[in-house]
């Protein structure tokens, strides 16, 4: 069997996509995706559970992130197609409704994330205009809700202009995000460096609940997941990079450890600028830890005023690269005739996916005002179905990867040995109800994937023609591709 190579064609009759990423394109595209709004939302959350050794957490999503990442690399030198998880489960059951479910679910993930990262940006606009002394006090839930919805409008009205996603643009964003990152990073260490701070912080631990080291690590630990997430979509990637058989491996591992260091860095300046206390208070101010450290650390400079809208910046990056990718996958499914043919509307100016925008916008507006109707946590409970969903999603790719090993087809990359056993078996474990997810977590994940069985049944019971073909995938290695251009309905 021959190793399929960059320049063979992998999309049979139809052109091929333009292969303009490079070694350092796409290690920018992977870093960006992965930084965001994960390190602004889960960070005071985190410290809230396990204390100084909030770098402890991430250390240990970032092994499990990369155990997963190599079944990933295997499969996309094997399967060098951009449908990612969907098509990887497809090839290894052969079953629709499993490879829907993964589909879905990484829909439903991207949603839950652009949530969470509205809720994140409202916090830190906010903080914005309070620091810059444009409001007087600290807005309340309420406020925070609208414009986090607001925000979630202004989305969806941009997606509709049919704007896509540019790496050159996203070069841009990512510098954005690792220049607001570096200046939390700067603060910490300048406190460290005028013995202001308290570095004896970074190897203390300390939980509210009086819970052991292991539990506390391992419910923090699900929450740090959140801020590893995002490596996943550069499989989607792979038809538009140079030589992926060669360069994707390396890039990769590269970027999920540049990222896991400056996470870590930040995670010290955190805990060694603020106290205890501070970081009781910031906890229940959610998605502002970081805003709280440079306006702590470096009381004398104006770099509080203008950390904020870097910060939103960077959050809503985020958040516009989630709902794009949620909007594609539904026309995706529905021009698959696995959702219903409605979803995959396409608007006849701007070729934006108009239905699947429009419905992944409503879940999203639903999930906000539903989450913020509670005493919990917002930023916190939305972060956790993310990493809820993507652990379900990992733990199949993990045992596809497995399962795909007996097909007769040979990859560039192998993962070790028995690595994707680990993998499968780790993310599992941090899906459990032992690491003290709140019962509201599991609820919104299973109502949102019970909206998707609920569209699967209708699709399967109004299509036309053979009963079993009813919501079969007719060409999944393509799913999450652009909408072509308009055309009459079938």
């Amino acid at each position: 069997m021959t190793v399929q190579t960059a320049e063979q064609d992998v999309n049979g009759p139809e052109p091929d996509l333009k292969r303009v990423m490079g070694p350092r394109l796409l290690l920018l595209f992977i870093v960006g995706d992965i930084l965001g709004a994960g390190v602004y939302a889960v960070t005071g959350q985190m410290a809230g559970v396990v204390g100084g050794i909030v770098w402890l957490p991430f250390l240990v999503a970032f092994a499990v992130a990369t155990l997963t990442a190599l079944s990933y690399l295997e499969l996309v030198t094997k399967y060098p197609q951009a449908a990612g998880a969907a098509l990887y489960t497809h090839k290894a059951f052969g079953l629709h409704f499993v490879t829907f479910l993964v589909a879905f679910a990484v829909i439903c993930s991207g949603i839950t994330s652009a949530s969470t990262s509205s809720n994140v940006l409202a916090q830190n606009l906010t903080g914005g205009l309070e620091a810059n002394g444009w409001i007087d006090s600290t807005p309340g839930k309420g406020t925070i809700t609208l414009i986090a919805l607001g925000f979630m409008v202004l989305l969806a009205l941009i997606n509709l202009r049919g704007v896509g996603e540019s790496v050159k643009f996203n070069v841009v964003l990512t510098l954005v995000e690792v220049t607001a990152l570096t200046l939390v990073i700067g603060v910490g260490f300048y406190v460290i460096a005028q013995g202001d701070g308290s570095f004896d912080r970074v190897t203390t631990f300390e939980n509210p609940d009086d819970k052991g080291m292991f539990l506390a690590v391992t419910a923090a630990t699900s929450i740090a997941f959140f801020a590893m997430v995002g490596f996943e979509d550069s499989v989607n990637m792979v038809e538009e990079t140079q030589e992926p058989e060669r360069i994707f491996p390396r890039t990769l591992l590269t970027g999920l450890g540049i990222a896991v260091v400056i996470y870590m860095l930040v995670a010290v300046s955190v805990v060694t600028v603020l106290s205890s206390e501070q970081l009781a208070e910031i906890n229940e101010a959610e998605g502002r830890a970081l805003l709280e450290v440079v306006k702590v650390g470096s009381p004398d400079f104006p770099i509080d005023r203008v950390f904020p809208f870097l910060a939103v910046f960077a959050v809503a990056n985020t958040a516009l690269i989630n709902m794009l990718m949620a909007s594609r996958l539904l026309y995706g499914l529905a021009h698959q005739d696995v959702l219903p043919r409605s979803l995959g509307k396409v608007s006849p100016n701007t070729r934006a996916p108009w239905a699947g925008i429009v419905f992944s916008t409503l879940l999203a507006l639903g999930l906000i005002v539903y989450v913020a109707n509670r005493e919990d946590n917002v930023v916190a409970n939305l972060a956790n179905v993310t990493s809820l969903l993507l652990l379900g999603v990992f733990t199949v790719v993990n045992v596809a990867c497995l399962v795909l090993r007996r097909d007769g087809r040979e990859s560039v990359f192998r993962s070790p040995g028995p690595t994707p056993v680990v993998a499968a078996a780790a993310c599992l474990f941090l899906i459990g109800p032992w690491v003290d997810r709140e019962g509201i977590v599991y609820r919104i994940a299973g109502v949102l994937l019970l909206i998707g069985v609920a569209l699967w049944v209708l699709t399967w019971a109004t299509n036309r023609g053979v009963r079993a073909q009813r919501t079969g995938f007719r060409n999944i290695d393509h799913m999450d591709q652009e909408p072509p251009p308009p055309r009459e309905e079938r």
